[in-house]
């Protein structure tokens, strides 16, 4: 078994490991960093957080440019260690307004909702525990459906991986729209 020789150089925020290539220059390792074009990609070019479209040509200093971010919510962990905050693909400016905050996906104004619940943090139980939450409250069966569809729709770019339901039930005057996940 061969050893590669390799350099460990020193930046300001880590050690990165720099093979050494017999006279041909160095290349250093990214950490597993995807580029913008992947992220992008794989995204279709949609910005998880408000779910409109991302314009690849802009520049990433412009506030609708593309970014990405590294944000640890809707990972299902198994254990005590959590993985790697997935990559995902958002406008720089719904990115950097987000900040260090637990980010927070709207509810859509062209449907008419009572009480919604955090849809993030809701998902995130969901994952965790299974069953069912009470999401949001409507005025009609109409709105209701709309409601569920919007979710459903909604979640399938969200955590693609995950596989949500809904369910509607009346009573008093009004339709509550739950959201139901099987327990791994």
């Amino acid at each position: 078994m061969a050893t590669v020789a390799a350099d460990v150089r020193r930046t300001r925020w880590r050690s990165v490991r720099v093979p050494k290539n017999d006279g041909e220059p160095a290349m250093h390792d990214t950490g597993g960093m995807s580029t913008l074009d992947e992220v992008g990609e794989a995204a279709g070019w949609r910005c998880w957080l408000c779910d409109l479209p991302v314009d690849p040509d802009l520049s990433v200093n412009d506030r609708l440019g593309p970014s990405i971010d590294r944000c640890d919510v809707l990972v299902r962990s198994f254990g005590k260690k959590k993985p790697p905050a997935p990559e995902r693909l958002a406008h720089r400016d719904c990115n950097t307004s987000k900040g260090a905050v637990k980010p927070v996906v709207a509810w859509p104004d062209d449907i008419i909702v009572f009480d919604p619940a955090p849809i993030i943090q809701s998902v995130e139980r969901l994952m965790a525990k299974g069953g069912r939450e009470v999401v949001t409250r409507c005025a009609s069966k109409k709105d209701a459906n709309e409601a569920s569809r919007w979710l459903i729709d909604r979640l399938t770019r969200l955590v693609p991986e995950e596989t949500f339901t809904t369910r509607l039930d009346e009573g008093g005057g009004q339709y509550l729209v739950s959201l139901l996940a099987d327990r791994r």
